[in-house]
């Protein structure tokens, strides 16, 4: 099937599925006479393995560990678990994160009389003149 095809039938962009070939996360596929890429039912199960992946979250590394440990039928599901829970790990670090800003946001709003006056320690604060 053409990109287009495989495209539609797996919601990956042909865009992202050249990117995809280009960084080497698929092989890339034979091509017909014409030059025009001839994707198989494998690429859809990788492309859509990717996609997945990325809607969980994953970066292009972790992806490519985890097609990895998904090709290899001896890997151990201790491989995999290591590699889900350290991408859980980041995204609470950058939960935290964003809970201190939005707290911080908070905190200024809460100083701020929101009324006529110009004085605002939200502008001080991003001048840097707030102590």
């Amino acid at each position: 099937m053409n990109i287009g095809v495989a495209s539609r039938r797996t919601g990956v962009s042909e865009r992202m599925i050249r990117h995809y070939e280009k960084i080497g996360l698929i092989p890339p596929p034979p091509r017909r006479g014409a030059g025009y890429r001839a994707y198989a039912e494998p690429d859809l199960h990788r492309l859509r393995f990717i996609a997945n992946a990325r809607d969980l979250g994953f970066p292009i590394e972790d992806i490519r560990t985890l097609l990895g440990l998904w090709a290899d039928g001896g890997r151990s599901s201790a491989e995999v678990k290591a590699v889900a829970l350290a991408r859980a790990k980041e995204f609470q670090r950058k939960a935290e994160a964003l809970s201190a800003l939005r707290d911080a946001l908070v905190d200024l709003a809460k100083h701020c009389h929101g009324d006529e006056r110009p004085n605002c320690p939200i502008i001080a604060e991003l001048a840097g003149a707030r102590n």
